[in-house]
């Protein structure tokens, strides 16, 4: 029989539907049920490609005896960490003040009152390499509500305390200057591997962000080695194209094999700028191989896109990704050894016997054929599995790396999959008042949206702006400004807060700062509003990104791989920001001169001589008939307009096109 699970939109909770644990999902429900029981909760927390997620769901979620202890002794609860952030963030920190560590599943005890008072991760159905069976930490659980708990509940009560304390955080006096942003990207170079590229050991996490800061600042030596050594590693699917979440060694070699929609679409936006400044052929096909996946694997038929890939098919992690000596040589016959030279295989393999293809080797020049190959071999075997639901913040990520690739690449494909997804967005994913919502699955939308919702919306709705000259995405993005600093800003202290003023409250108001794995919605946040400022002039936008960026400047500078966007937004700041103004008849030449090169540091705006405009930048811009011109402009003082794409290049100071 199914459990409370069942109509449930998340695939993640539903696939505990059959659990014979009494689950609930979070909400009113549960919470009164526990008042009423007398019971502490139990909180499982993780997310549908979790491979140790459905490890524990199989050992001991599905195992009856412990259902039976934890129906008789607890109350219940399945979240989705992809769902709701803001539970996921509370209590990981709980978890991680409590034990130091955290990851997923996150299993935590609360108060009736959802105070957390005891948690870990994952525990095994019997004791091994010295943890406590699962069973034995329910039983000691729940021992400790009977007959001790007065300290139960002091422990709670501690760990709520400091848990509310990142809602207190004071903004410096100063935002981030110039030698305090070098001082940073100092540290950061300190923590470089000069071996396998990245930042530190393992595991190793895409840095996604910390290579954007490098790239903006213009250091191409770690971020381009970096970009290669990903490329040709293990976490880059070579079949399919697309990267795993991260690789369990300091090489790149050995993925943990899920697929995330939040990491290809930051990675391959990465790519697109570092091929950019260094014309780097492989740089540029992992980024097109990278799209090309999402495209191919998580778009949904409405334009939308879907949340990641199991790491598992079979119940057996990576088995889909993963071939044998004879296999290669059973698809590709006379191609075989040429191709296992480069994927560098062996008989012995280097997961389990089998091997992860890395690309090592001397590059065969039928490499696309012999991809192809293997790509439509693997398309008959058991797939993962897919999460199906959408996500407004993970769904802007990829609208901003269609955008920018579809842009810079003059690729329709990429432009057109962006506007779409951005339509689905702005029609599916708000509610009758116009508010944004944060889940799709089911066929509707629900839950109210959270401030990386709003914040990675506003950053691509402007990408997508500057791509398409389209005034639609502009004043999409206005409103969705003025949302986010009604709902989330805080006037007092500055900065932003997880969760809107009016929406659910939980034991404790916070603020994510740290930009690991995805950007922190205040940092995008404040490199948004800092480009809407430089397009709309105002002020208001430019005073709450300055805020934000306060907010973090003690602690960014001394830690950058975990604060790397906040860094961006600081050296948006402290740029010379310049605006471009295109009108008139013929604007995709002067585009182009802009486009394809990384110019992190400008914003565009663009319509035709004599059409009425949204976009302040634009007003009193006009060209004489017949004629296209570009204003280059700093605070909306402009320069005398240029009538050629070379004189527009001329004002920047660029003798000659990009390198390819």
């Amino acid at each position: 029989m199914a459990n409370a699970l069942a109509a449930e939109a998340s695939p993640y909770l539903r696939q505990h539907a059959e659990n014979p644990v009494d689950w609930l999902p979070w909400g009113a429900l549960a919470l009164e049920r526990a008042r009423e029981r007398d019971l502490p909760l139990f909180v499982s927390i993780g997310y549908a490609a979790c491979h140790w997620c459905h490890v524990m769901e199989h050992e001991s979620f599905s195992d009856p005896a412990t259902a039976a202890l934890l129906n008789e002794r607890f109350v219940c609860v399945k979240v989705d960490r992809e769902e709701r952030p803001d539970l996921d963030g509370v209590y990981m920190e709980a978890v991680q003040l409590m034990t130091g560590r955290g990851g997923w599943p996150l299993n935590v005890f609360l108060t009736p009152d959802q105070a957390p008072f005891f948690g870990g991760t994952y525990w095994p159905p019997q004791p091994r390499h010295g943890m406590p069976s699962f069973a034995q930490v329910l039983a000691a659980v729940s021992q400790i509500w009977s007959e001790q708990r007065d300290e139960a509940t002091d422990v709670a009560k501690r760990l709520t305390e400091r848990l509310r304390e990142s809602a207190n955080l004071e903004a410096a006096d100063t935002p981030i200057d110039e030698a305090t942003l070098e001082g940073a990207l100092a540290r950061l170079c300190e923590s470089y591997d000069a071996r396998d590229g990245g930042f530190d050991g393992a595991p190793k996490f895409p840095p996604h962000c910390a290579l954007e800061l490098l790239l903006r600042r213009g250091e191409l030596e770690m971020s381009i080695a970096t970009l290669r050594a990903m490329a040709r590693g293990g976490i880059c699917d070579q079949v399919g194209g697309g990267f795993a979440r991260y690789s369990v060694d300091a090489t790149w070699t050995v993925p943990h094999f899920e697929k995330m929609l939040y990491d290809n679409a930051l990675l391959a936006r990465t790519f697109l700028h570092g091929w950019q400044l260094s014309g780097e052929g492989l740089l540029l096909r992992t980024c097109r191989e990278t799209l090309d996946f999402c495209l191919r694997e998580l778009r949904a038929q409405d334009g939308s896109f879907y949340c990641s890939l199991d790491a598992d098919s079979e119940g057996v992690e990576g088995r889909y990704y993963l071939w044998t000596l004879q296999e290669l040589e059973q698809v590709l016959g006379e191609r075989a050894p040429d191709a296992i030279e480069y994927f560098g295989a062996s008989a012995a393999g280097n997961f389990e016997g089998a091997n992860v293809l890395v690309a090592i080797g001397p590059e065969p020049p039928d490499r696309s054929s012999i991809r192809e190959k293997l790509r439509l071999a693997r398309d008959s075997r058991v797939r993962p599995g897919l999460d199906d639901k959408r996500l407004t913040a993970w769904n802007a990520l990829m609208i901003a790396a269609l955008a920018d690739a579809g842009a810079a690449l003059e690729e329709p494909v990429y432009l057109d999959a962006a506007v779409a997804a951005a339509e689905f967005v702005w029609r599916e994913m708000r509610d009758g008042d116009g508010r944004l919502l944060r889940s799709y699955g089911a066929g509707g939308a629900h839950l109210q949206a959270y401030l990386e919702d709003h914040a990675f919306l506003l950053e691509a709705l402007l990408t997508l702006y500057e791509s398409t000259f389209d005034e639609r995405f502009f004043v999409w993005s206005v409103e969705l400004a003025d949302a986010l600093l009604d709902r989330f800003r805080d006037t007092e202290r500055d900065g932003f807060f997880v969760s809107a003023r009016d929406g659910e409250r939980l034991i404790a108001e916070r603020k994510e700062l740290e930009d690991h794995p995805i950007p922190a919605g205040s940092s995008s946040a404040a490199l948004g509003l800092l480009r809407l400022a430089a397009l709309s002039g105002e002020s208001r936008y430019e005073d709450a990104a300055l805020g934000a960026i306060r907010l973090g400047a003690r602690v960014a500078p001394r830690f950058p791989t975990a604060f790397a966007y906040l860094l961006c937004a600081a050296d948006l700041q402290l740029a010379d920001v310049k605006e471009i103004a295109l009108v008139g008849p013929n604007l995709a030449p002067f585009a182009r001169v802009l486009r394809e090169r990384y110019l992190p540091h400008i914003v565009l705006a663009g319509a035709r001589d004599g059409s009425v405009s949204a976009v302040p930048l634009l007003a009193g811009r006009s060209a004489d008939p017949g004629v296209t011109a570009a204003y280059v402009c700093e605070r909306f003082v402009c320069q005398a307009p240029v009538s050629t794409p070379g004189e527009l290049a001329t004002a920047f100071g660029w003798v000659r096109a990009p390198t390819r």
